[in-house]
Parts: structure tokens; sequence; C-alpha cells
């Protein structure tokens, strides 16, 4: 049985590339990504109409591309519309990203098979915020991350 993709990217993976953060505080984009942060994540904001400025204490850059090879991105997290999660994976993949998450209520399947042949781990229609209290609990934090 192959091991279940959501919790090895929970239990191995620690920085976090945020696709589509943002700022406002109600938003799914920013209060999942600071829920991982609080839970001793790396979040790195990815959003070109807020590139330059700090999200969750970090700067926010236009694209993946953007982001520093030595930030060592290892999941791409996109809160972005199905029809635009291939370029996206794309770039998770060009980058050398070791998974990709879609958030809740977003499925693309081609995307999931292009960078699955990539050797990415890739979840679909799931949150981390939902998904780390159900498989772990909620005193739960990332590898490596201070107790």
């Amino acid at each position: 049985m192959a091991e279940d993709p959501i919790r090895k990217i929970l239990t191995t993976y620690r920085t976090w590339a945020i696709v589509g953060a943002n700022p406002d505080r109600s938003r799914p984009a920013h209060f999942v990504p600071a829920f991982l942060q609080q839970r001793g994540y790396r979040v790195i904001p990815v959003n070109p109409l807020h590139e330059g400025t700090e999200i969750f204490g970090e700067r926010c850059y236009a694209t993946l591309h953007d982001v520093p090879e030595s930030e060592g991105v290892e999941v791409v997290d996109l809160f972005r519309r199905a029809h635009l999660v291939p370029e996206h994976v794309d770039e998770a993949v060009a980058v050398g990203a070791k998974a990709v998450w879609m958030q809740s209520g977003i499925v693309n399947d081609d995307a999931a098979a292009t960078a699955r042949a990539a050797g990415l781990d890739v979840v679909m229609n799931a949150c981390p915020k939902v998904e780390i209290p159900y498989l772990f609990g909620n005193s739960f934090r990332a590898p490596g991350s201070a107790a």
C-alpha cells in the first residue's frame, strides 16, 4: 500500500510556498498559511498583486520563479482556481518542489498527473488546517521545528 500523500507531506516537508497568499485575515489564503506558520512550518507568500510586501512576516514574491533557490521551497500550496493550476504545477516542477497541494475545492487531474510524472507528491481538494488536527491532534508541529 502506498503512503498517504497528505501524511507524507505534513510530516516530511517544512517549507511551503503559498501561491495566492492574501494579507486579508478573513481569507482562507491568509488564515490557512497562518495556521501552518503557527505549527512551525515556514510559509513563503507568492502573489503578484502583493509582490514586495510582507505577509506572515515574510517577503511576498510575484511567482515561484522569483523565490530565491536558497529558500528551499518543498511544498507548493495552491489557492488558485482549478483551470489556473497547470501553470503553477509547471513552476513547481521547474523550481524543484517536492509536492503540490491543491486546497479544498481545487481539483485538476491533468496538472496532478504532470506533477506525479515529475516525481512530486500531490494532494487535491484538501486543507492542511483540517488535516493536521484530524491526523495528528492540535499539538502537532512541523518536522524539524521547535517544540
